[in-house]
């Protein structure tokens, strides 16, 4: 076991914790924001409020979801969270990318 403890695991265990609950929040504030750019319609092409809002939900969601990634890219969280707790957040980031470009 080179030379590790043994309770090594169990620290390991602690530390998936502490980097998983704030990337599941941002997930979570990922995806309200995501929500609320799909669901929000302007009332016509002069509606420029609602446009503005959209655009500000798609780029609050694709914020947290980068912050998801760039978390996850420092070596210490890789080793102790895995790529697929990521995956979520970079779908919605891409997801609100989409809905941004497509909103005008």
């Amino acid at each position: 076991m080179r030379g590790e403890e043994p309770g090594a695991d169990d620290e390991r265990a602690g530390t998936r914790w502490v980097f998983a609950v704030p990337a599941g929040l941002l997930t979570l504030v990922a995806g309200f924001f995501c929500w609320v750019s799909l669901t929000v319609r302007p009332s016509g092409a002069w509606d420029d409020n609602a446009y503005a809002g959209i655009v500000l939900a798609c780029s609050l969601s694709i914020a947290a979801a980068g912050a998801v990634v760039v978390a996850w890219a420092a070596p210490s969280v890789r080793r102790a969270v895995p790529w697929w707790w990521v995956s979520p957040a970079l779908v919605l980031g891409v997801v609100s990318g989409v809905r941004w470009a497509l909103v005008f």
